[in-house]
């Protein structure tokens, strides 16, 4: 696979002001699809959660999914969307293998929520609006596997495998309007508001939002215009981005390679674009369709929706805590400066302390173990903490450990590698690799022994007042012991011993 040309970040921001514009598709979680009675289920056997109306049989009518319908209309609410009185689905028509019916059932030129807005809050506090032109209702595609290809792509593969069990799962499309003034900034503020749209349809609990899974999937689209220039570019659309590192990363890449394709005098092409994590770069799909390609007609088997006043007045009265007002009382209930709060919500861990803190950890502990100790090892992975596997219950089992004087904190480390490495649990792992803190006195004062005469100066600095030489045959301990003694106690006896008081 071939890199195109890019220009630097810095190049690109010197000649050219970027414009954006996000498609994300958020999978509900229905029990049922959007338009039948088959399973809304997640990682069954291939082909296991269909029905004639899901496989575009003949003669079969589609249903609309009430359930799904609310969960729509509080995500509009909760984008402070206006939402629509009265509102019908459209067919988009085109063929493709994961749609069996040849159309998607979706909504067009009349959706259920429009005109609404995200105040976006980068890492250093700034606030960001962006303005939401709708939130439609839709049903998601199956999903092929390219099978022979030496990067799973449809490019280069022998035969592709098409699933159904996601066909016909319902979706809410969020489109915004074009983003214009991020500047520099515009990678960041790409990954800040996917991260809000997930938050908040998390919080609503109307999808699982999970990204590795496809729950929320982002349509990144970007375009560049020579500074002072109103009229837009021509844009990309880089497809199905999964994870809001990703999205960051190929919305700086796409800035890069229109950059670098306008300073050539070449003019960008109008297509969708595929990701690559492993290169961190894109890849040309197809040429972009408009509207009009896609025939867009009322749907005839399905009744207009209504969404009558008190119908959502109701729903509005059910809606959760804003993920905002959520993140303050937070941060006045765990006691955390602005730093540290910003830095757990700019890591990604915020939600995890909080399950952690619900496990029984403090609120210190919590921060300790995911700032200290995960995100560093993610960031190493390259990878999201959550990512890593790490559960609350794991974080509370291990600081009772140490709590409990069984092992210190650099064993506690050491537990962590083998919880990541799947050995087990961290009482499993201790027993195994033999981690368990020395508190028996009889090979503690060996050890002291052995590190006195070894430095017997030592030993008289401390017997005159010289208390911090004491670090020196704690050290000589240590390292007998490999690490394992009970520090706490070893001072105490290495005192005694020389019969210093403290």
């Amino acid at each position: 696979m071939s890199v195109d040309a890019t220009l630097s970040f810095e190049e690109a921001m010197e000649k050219y002001d970027p414009v954006l514009g996000f498609e994300v598709h958020v999978e509900l979680n229905t029990k049922t699809k959007m338009f039948s009675s088959a399973p809304n289920v997640f990682g069954d056997e291939p082909n296991t959660n269909v029905n004639e109306v899901d496989l575009g049989m003949p003669g079969v009518l589609p249903v609309v999914n009430k359930t799904a319908v609310e969960s729509s209309i509080k995500i509009g609410l909760a984008l402070n969307c206006k939402i629509a009185e009265y509102c019908r689905f459209a067919r988009k028509n085109y063929f493709y293998p994961d749609t069996p019916k040849n159309f998607q059932t979706s909504q067009y030129d009349e959706p259920i929520a429009y005109d609404g807005y995200l105040d976006i809050e980068l890492e250093d506090g700034t606030v960001f609006r962006v303005e939401i032109e709708r939130a439609h209702m839709e049903e998601d595609a199956g999903k092929l596997t390219h099978m022979g290809g030496s990067a799973g792509r449809i490019q280069g593969a022998d035969y592709s495998l098409v699933d159904y069990n996601r066909s016909g799962v319902p979706l809410v499309e969020i489109v915004t309007k074009p983003i214009q003034g991020a500047g520099s900034r515009a990678p960041e503020l790409a990954k800040a508001y996917v991260a809000a749209v997930r938050e908040i349809v998390k919080n609503l609990g109307v999808s699982d939002a999970k990204m590795e899974r496809g729950n929320v999937r982002c349509d990144a689209n970007v375009s560049l215009r020579p500074h002072g220039q109103e009229r837009f570019g021509i844009r990309s659309e880089t497809k199905n981005v999964n994870s809001l590192r990703a999205v960051e990363h190929a919305v700086r890449y796409e800035i890069q390679r229109h950059a670098a394709v306008l300073d050539s005098g070449q003019p960008v092409i109008q297509e969708t674009r595929h990701w690559h994590e492993d290169t961190r770069s894109t890849t040309s799909g197809r040429a972009k369709s408009d509207a009009d390609d896609y025939r867009y007609f009322p749907e005839p088997d399905l009744v207009p929706v209504v969404a009558s006043r008190e119908w959502v007045e109701e729903l509005r009265a059910t809606l959760p805590e804003p993920p905002a007002e959520r993140r303050k009382r937070l941060k006045e209930a765990w006691g955390y400066s602005d730093l540290e709060f910003r830095d757990v919500v700019n890591a990604g861990v915020m939600d995890s302390i909080e399950e952690t803190i619900a496990a029984g950890a403090s609120a210190d502990v919590a921060r300790k173990w995911w700032m200290g100790e995960i995100v560093g090892r993610a960031k190493v992975a390259d990878v999201d903490p959550s990512a890593l596997g790490v559960t609350p219950q794991v974080i509370v089992e291990l600081n009772k450990l140490v709590e409990d004087g069984k092992i210190n904190n650099k064993m506690a480390t050491q537990v962590l590698d083998g919880v990541l490495a799947g050995e087990g649990t961290p009482a499993e792992i201790v027993e195994k690799r033999g981690l368990a803190v020395v508190s028996d006195d009889g090979p503690l004062l060996e050890a002291i022994d052995a590190a006195l005469a070894a430095q017997p100066d030592v030993a008289e600095k401390i017997r005159s007042g010289k208390l911090q030489a004491i670090g020196a045959i704690v050290g000589g301990v240590m390292k007998a012991t490999r690490g394992q003694a009970d520090a706490g106690r070893v001072k105490e006896l290495i005192l005694e011993k020389l019969g210093v008081q403290a």
